[in-house]
């Protein structure tokens, strides 16, 4: 008798439980706010140097480059005599970039540009069609 009064406290117990945490659930999903994306303003630009970029050089180019504003700081790429970068298309272009640098040493550089050819060519990975993605995307409405 006793133990099926013990059974029956710890079913309740838990049915209380998981009607509380799905009421939180239901109610946080109700009054959430969508997060609300800005179309992409993120963008990678290139400048290419005419010589091997040595360790010093690349302390010195990432910190003029993050004085810089609009650049991500902590997206600065160096390799070899490459330096890659993400700005903030919104408030900057890699020209206004490129010039900035240009301005604050004597550096031995040009901007990459893309070809034309290249342009317009879409560079997401991910089909859009797809039912994952549809999935995933519908996903992060329901729960953002």
């Amino acid at each position: 008798m006793k133990i099926n009064k013990t059974l029956k406290t710890g079913l309740w117990s838990g049915l209380i439980i998981v009607v509380l945490f799905l009421s939180i659930m239901l109610f946080h999903i109700i009054t959430a706010k969508p997060a609300v994306y800005e179309s992409p303003n993120l963008q990678v630009s290139r400048i290419d140097f005419k010589t091997t970029i040595d360790s010093v050089q690349a302390k010195q180019i990432c910190s003029d480059l993050r004085s810089i504003r609009g650049l991500t700081s902590d997206s600065i790429i160096v390799k070899r005599n490459v330096v890659v970068y993400f700005h903030n298309n919104k408030i900057t272009n890699s020209k206004k970039v490129y010039d900035e640098l240009m301005n604050k040493r004597p550096y031995e550089a040009q901007r990459y540009i893309l070809p034309a050819s290249l342009a317009h060519k879409q560079v997401c990975p991910i089909d859009q069609n797809s039912f994952s993605y549809k999935m995933a995307k519908s996903l992060n409405q329901i729960f953002n």
